[in-house]
């Protein structure tokens, strides 16, 4: 793009490109993940993006590239990355133990960043004694590899159907909605990613252009600063597990806000091609160390029903603030020049370590979200649909007056869980006639609703609701009662 249109705002669209798709497609990527065979999906939108990056080199080749051509096989690439996300991340937990999941998941960066530093490198080469068609051709290539190894891979788990329980598209997305608004833990992830993608995206945006105007240094140093990244991050990697052993996950996220954040402010004050090369091996390793540690904890907070869509979810804000990013800070390259939209995004990262004040990043270590066993399904007399509903669900409690204030905030518990797995409305009341029993009433939207919120219990979530028990009095455990909607014509 630097040679077909080389503007502060074309360069900056060109990650606009690649990265609004995810904005757009990573919530229903993800809920498509959870619901079918997730290594078909890989296969199809692998496929998908080595048909977009072969007609990218053919037109390269044929000199019918321009910059509306370059940016719509961009987004197509995009799409296929948006859909591809959510599935890819999502198989982590079915190649490894819950106790390897981080290690995977910085192996798996090691592996992606170690690509970011080869792979540019290589392209510049090519761009130097070939031309753009060629990188695109190679590109295409790469994708062939991943097929094979998708094709090998035989999936043990079932693919996941629609049968009388199982989920449709519509209503899984708006469950990962639901769930994420009930999740304090998912929801400090995402502010934080917010306040580090924002200022971070400037320097993936304008790189080109600081590389080619600034820098005078042309494709092949492009290649070079992002070789640097890279090797920052895969630095990084290595010392990650030893890192952990050291400072909580909040704090590595801090740290490598302030990397990346001075990185930015001093790079653009540099003229020594040599120095900003230092500096982006620091970059690449505030990088890695953020992303590191949000992507194990969006997998390590979650269960395994909802994972995809919560990795779709993490995406969508994630691409979301790369996609805005690039926009704004390219506006703002076109208005005052590059180096002071990269300096900007420098103070705008540090200033968002305000954020860890209210939104810590918890360690995760504690929690145990295998599934629970399952509690048996309330014997039914009616021939229910599995649409029919809404559903309205009562437990009553016995309480001591005395405990009734701790009940209620152990309740408050309760109610995360209920609303995160199913419940579009809870409420817990007491009699006034008879001030100790208390009764927790929620709606659930549909029988089959009902029957997937049981299913979706994990052993965290049943040992707050054993919590809530201990503060029933009476022999026997609390009564609860299910009521189904009775359709009337008015």
């Amino acid at each position: 793009m630097t040679s077909l249109a080389p503007s502060p705002i074309w360069v900056a669209l060109v990650q606009t490109a690649s990265t609004l798709p995810v904005f757009l497609l990573s919530v229903p990527a993800g809920a498509l993940a959870d619901l079918v065979d997730r290594r078909r999906f890989l296969l199809i939108t692998q496929t998908w993006m080595l048909l977009a990056a072969m007609i990218l080199s053919a037109i390269t080749f044929g000199g019918w590239i321009g910059p509306g051509w370059l940016l719509g096989l961009t987004f197509a690439l995009g799409i296929g990355a948006a859909l591809n996300g959510p599935a890819w991340q999502a198989i982590v937990p079915e190649l490894v133990s819950r106790d390897e999941i981080n290690a995977a998941v910085v192996l798996n960066s090691i592996g992606f960043n170690l690509a970011r530093a080869v792979g540019p490198a290589l392209s510049g080469l090519l761009l130097a004694v070939a031309n753009a068609g060629s990188a695109f051709f190679l590109n295409a290539v790469s994708f062939a590899g991943v097929l094979w190894v998708l094709y090998q891979w035989k999936r043990e788990s079932a693919a996941a159907g629609f049968g009388a329980t199982k989920e449709m598209m519509f209503g899984a997305m708006r469950a990962a909605f639901r769930y994420t608004f009930h999740a304090p833990l998912l929801q400090s992830i995402l502010v934080r990613v917010v306040a580090f993608v924002i200022g971070a995206s400037a320097l993936w945006a304008l790189l080109p252009l600081l590389a080619k105007q600034e820098l005078a240094s042309g494709a092949l140093g492009y290649g070079i600063l992002l070789g640097c990244l890279g090797t920052g991050s895969v630095l990084c990697a290595a010392m990650i597990p030893r890192i952990r052993t050291l400072i909580s996950t909040d704090r590595q996220v801090v740290i490598s806000t302030i990397l990346f954040g001075t990185a930015s402010l001093i790079i653009p004050v540099l003229h020594y091609f040599p120095l900003v090369c230092v500096c982006m091996i620091g970059a690449g390793a505030g990088w890695m160390g953020a992303m590191s540690s949000f992507n194990t904890s969006v997998q390590t907070v979650v269960p395994d029903w909802v994972r995809a869509r919560a990795l779709g979810i993490y995406l969508l804000v994630f691409q979301g603030c790369m996609a805005a990013g690039g926009g704004i800070w390219g506006a703002v390259g076109e208005r005052w020049g590059v180096k002071v939209a990269i300096g900007s995004a420098g103070v705008t990262m540090l200033a968002g370590l305000i954020t860890a004040i209210r939104f810590r990043l918890m360690e995760t270590r504690h929690l145990d979200l295998t599934p629970a066993a399952q509690y048996s399904e309330p014997h039914i007399t009616l021939d229910l649909e599995p649409g029919e509903g809404p559903v309205l669900v009562m437990v009553e409690y016995r309480v001591k007056l005395a405990e009734m204030e701790k009940f209620a905030k152990v309740m408050m518990g309760m109610r995360r869980v209920r609303r995160r797995d199913g419940a579009v409305r809870w409420r817990l009341f007491r009699d006034p006639t008879d001030p100790g029993r208390c009764a927790e009433i929620y709606v659930v939207e549909s029988w089959a609703e009902h029957l997937r919120q049981t299913d979706r219990e994990t052993v965290a979530d049943r040992e707050i609701r054993e919590s809530a028990l201990r503060f029933h009095q009476g022999p026997d455990r609390p009564a609860v009662t299910h009521w189904i909607s009775i359709k009337t014509s008015w």
